[in-house]
């Protein structure tokens, strides 16, 4: 896959020096992991934990608040960073973005912003995620259908969500939960390839690469 690798990333080549400048070539920058691992894991238990909530598993959301600011939020952020570094555009987008939706999240919920938003403002909220992840779900069909499998299943979750918000019907907004748990399984899955495909130094469980 051209976006997230299963396999331990090899270090680039470094850039040759000019035949008449003095200064040094830029160094290059040694094999790095593959971010994609803990972006996806951190994406995956943060969804997971809300889900329980959206669908009435679990009576209140307060338990992901911690995990919306520190593991969805910043650790995905700097997952998403990492990817700028791996100059992987898809990985960097959807990382850093995602990891921006948890920590606009930790602050609507934190400081009563939902409440005083209300119901078309959080839907809007919703709707506007449910359009970026659409069109990255697009993006996704060139990684792998790992990847892909999870935008697609994030995309129903956050139209589910969003239509709930707007509606108020109860009914849709636990089945965008039960979308969402979808979602946080998918992503796990792909957390734990890449962590086991690059521990075992070649690629064991499949994640379908985009041919």
């Amino acid at each position: 896959m051209n976006q997230i690798n299963t396999t331990i990333p090899q270090a680039p080549a470094a850039s040759a020096p000019t035949a008449s400048a003095p200064v040094a070539a830029a160094p290059s920058h040694g094999a790095l992991a593959d971010p994609g691992s803990l972006g996806l894991a951190a994406f995956a238990l943060t969804t997971f934990v809300l889900s329980m909530s959206n669908t009435g598993i679990v009576p209140s959301s307060a338990a992901v608040l911690g995990l919306a600011l520190f593991y969805g939020g910043i650790a995905q952020v700097l997952a998403g960073l990492w990817e700028f570094y791996n100059r992987n555009t898809f990985g960097a987008t959807a990382f850093t973005s995602f990891g921006a939706f948890w920590l606009s999240f930790w602050y609507l919920e934190s400081t009563g912003g939902n409440v005083e938003a209300g119901a078309a403002g959080m839907g809007t909220f919703l709707l506007a995620w449910t359009i970026f992840t659409l069109y990255m779900t697009v993006a996704a069909k060139k990684t792998n259908g790992s990847i892909f499998a999870v935008f697609v299943a994030l995309t129903i979750t956050f139209l589910f969500l969003a239509i709930g918000a707007y509606t108020g019907i109860t009914a849709i907004h636990q089945l965008g939960g039960w979308f969402g748990i979808l979602t946080a399984l998918l992503a796990w899955y792909g957390s734990f390839a890449v962590v086991f495909n690059s521990t075992a130094g070649r690629a064991v469980l499949p994640v379908w690469p985009s041919k």
